[in-house]
């Protein structure tokens, strides 16, 4: 909590729930990014919230931008970016979508299949690819393995075909999985990546960029490294692998940029059992899952939650779940969440650390829910 967001909720008095969001704290997580990787470009992950304040601040500090489709591409756009600061790295992509993105100026593109790079050779002819690599996730409470990337010996061949395409092959991507906690994720992607280099360049073909992609993580309910670890680890690694031939480096932080920013305010609706001899009190809060808080989904990121007002000290474990006539709008049911025994509707809770993936995955009118209000300050 911020003095800023604090102010704001006592000034202000929002109706709930909403997302107020620090701009300063997303500007100071931007320069520990910078200073921590100083050799690294910043592609900020515009998923994690393309609020329009957050892309104009970050294209004032000279950031570029991860983008997963035209509509975020033009948000960026509208923010004063310019389109050699952008990446449409999704590897999903329809091939009118790449079209509009080249007319539009991108010429950094993600692939990971043959179709996608024949898709893109058409359609951004003489633009630069990427081919990104499948990785483990292990570590990650958010794991990206399986739907994205290919194995190394695919991207070989993939990037062998783009020598012959009319477009540059240019670099090789990864992602070791969101909310990564295991630093020695990205030494093992980035040996992979260092392998790949040298047989590619022993088959004629030299590339010159490695995408990091993100995993920085917000602290939650337990503490995560330093960002000057993250930044120490991966230079070392980087110069373990590829020696003083470095190529460029960029890095794609999303929840890392925004996640610590905001804090959510929210409201309880509904305090209940099930049976007299139930153990665990349900409290019903007025967002859950279709409301913002997707990321809960399997218990996956767990928020802290602050009950407002005066409490006693006593509390029991209670099942978290959202408003709506959904079975599965249920967050925590295994977590062991500890609430006061005086809590009741009407009262109000904050979930903090909800800056990134939350406005984005709300609902735009699930049982008549409005999506989630945001204000950034």
């Amino acid at each position: 909590m911020t003095d800023k967001i604090a102010r704001f909720f006592e000034e202000r008095r929002p109706q709930t729930p909403c997302l107020v969001l620090d701009l300063d704290v997303v500007e100071r997580n931007y320069h520990d990014l910078a200073e921590a990787l100083p050799d690294a470009r910043i592609f900020y992950a515009v998923k994690a919230n393309p609020a329009p304040d957050v892309l104009a601040l970050l294209t004032r500090l000279g950031s570029a931008f991860d983008t997963a489709s035209v509509p975020e591409i033009q948000m960026v756009l509208a923010a004063g970016c310019t389109p050699d600061r952008i990446s449409y790295g999704n590897t999903i992509k329809k091939e009118a979508d790449i079209r509009r993105a080249y007319e539009l100026g991108v010429r950094l593109f993600a692939f990971d299949s043959e179709a996608e790079l024949e898709k893109i050779a058409r359609a951004a002819p003489g633009a630069r690819v990427f081919c990104r690599i499948l990785t483990s996730g292990e570590g990650a409470e958010w794991p990206l393995s399986r739907k994205f990337g290919c194995d190394l010996t695919m991207a070989r061949e993939l990037l062998l075909k783009a020598r012959d395409m009319d477009v540059e092959p240019w670099g090789v991507s990864f992602h070791v999985g969101s909310q990564q906690k295991d630093l020695m994720q990205w030494d093992l992607a980035i040996h992979q990546v260092a392998m790949l280099f040298r047989e590619l360049e022993v088959l004629g073909v030299d590339l010159g960029m490695i995408n990091l992609g993100g995993g920085f993580p917000t602290r939650y309910r337990s503490d995560v490294p330093e960002t000057t670890a993250y930044g120490q680890a991966i230079f070392d690694s980087l110069r373990r692998h590829f020696g003083n031939h470095l190529p460029e480096a960029i890095v794609e932080p999303g929840r890392g940029m925004v996640g610590n920013a905001g804090i959510i305010e929210s409201e309880v609706v509904l305090v209940s059992r099930k049976s007299a001899t139930d153990t665990k009190r349900w409290v019903y809060l007025d967002i859950g899952k279709f409301g913002g808080l997707a990321e809960t989904m399997d218990e996956a990121i767990q928020y802290p939650i602050e009950v407002l007002g005066d409490r006693t000290d006593d509390a029991e474990e209670v099942i978290l779940a959202g408003p709506t006539c959904d079975s599965a709008d249920v967050m925590y049911e295994r977590a062991e969440y500890k609430l006061p025994l005086d809590l009741k509707p009407g009262d109000r809770v904050r979930i903090h650390a909800t800056g990134a993936y939350t406005t984005t995955y709300a609902a735009v009118a699930f049982n008549g829910f409005a999506p989630l209000e945001q204000y950034c300050i």
